[in-house]
């Protein structure tokens, strides 16, 4: 058989597999043409903002951190992500190791060639989180942050309380600069992942707060939010 011919059977059945829809056999081909870093798949069920169910098992998303549940902004990024891919077909793209420490895919989602690692992020429904190290959309990701600090929105929404401007963060400290005593309790200060700690008390004018965080990424953001979860600083 000459190479014409195969290649005219093949481009025949592509196109009869398409007519048919015939999924599993289509999806097969459409791997084919994706190569070894993308795969299609059906999203089934969403367990929250950065961890969702497939066909081929749980898909832990790429490059970004939502709120765990019991924490402010949970459910929002839950049903935004249930709004955008739930029971849709998607395309998981991998850029480095394919399963974390718990037998979770690792991929960017993409949705009609929408990242939809991205649009949480510039939503405001979670934070860029390189605990693997930097990759090929990292850049992609602290845009959406800026997007989202820009707008003001959902977790980047900043906080209105009155120490909110002269409290910072400094080292592994959060210091009073205001000239008065604020009132930092139930203050918590997160890491991109998920370790935090939380305030008690007031701090006094030009006084210090130590506190302690377990970081998975030593270079990766810190955030200061006040008790009714406004952003207060980031470093």
């Amino acid at each position: 058989m000459t190479k014409k011919k195969e290649i005219t059977i093949l481009i025949s059945l592509v196109v009869l597999l398409v007519i048919l829809n015939y999924n599993f056999l289509d999806s097969k081909v459409e791997s084919f043409f994706l190569g070894d870093q993308s795969e299609k798949t059906v999203v089934e069920r969403i367990i929250d903002g950065d961890t969702i169910v497939t066909e081929i098992g749980n898909v832990r998303l790429l490059g970004i951190n939502t709120p765990e549940r019991g924490e402010r902004g949970f459910l929002e990024a839950k049903v935004f992500l249930e709004n955008l891919i739930l029971n849709k077909s998607v395309v998981l793209e991998y850029v480095g190791p394919r399963e974390d420490k718990y037998g979770r895919i690792l991929a960017y989602v993409f949705l009609e060639g929408g990242n939809i690692n991205l649009k949480l992020v510039e939503n405001g429904f979670g934070n860029y989180y390189f605990y693997d190290g930097r990759d090929i959309y990292s850049e992609d990701l602290e845009e959406a942050w800026n997007s989202c600090i820009s707008k003001e929105i959902n977790l980047c929404g900043p906080s209105d309380h009155e120490c909110s401007k002269c409290i910072s963060i400094e080292g592994e400290k959060i210091v009073n600069q205001c000239g008065f005593s604020c009132n930092i309790e139930a203050w918590e200060v997160k890491e991109e992942g998920r370790d935090k700690f939380v305030f008690e008390g007031s701090l006094e004018p030009n006084g210090k707060r130590e506190f302690e965080l377990e970081q998975d990424n030593k270079d990766g953001l810190v955030f200061l939010r006040d008790g009714k979860g406004g952003l207060v600083v980031y470093v």
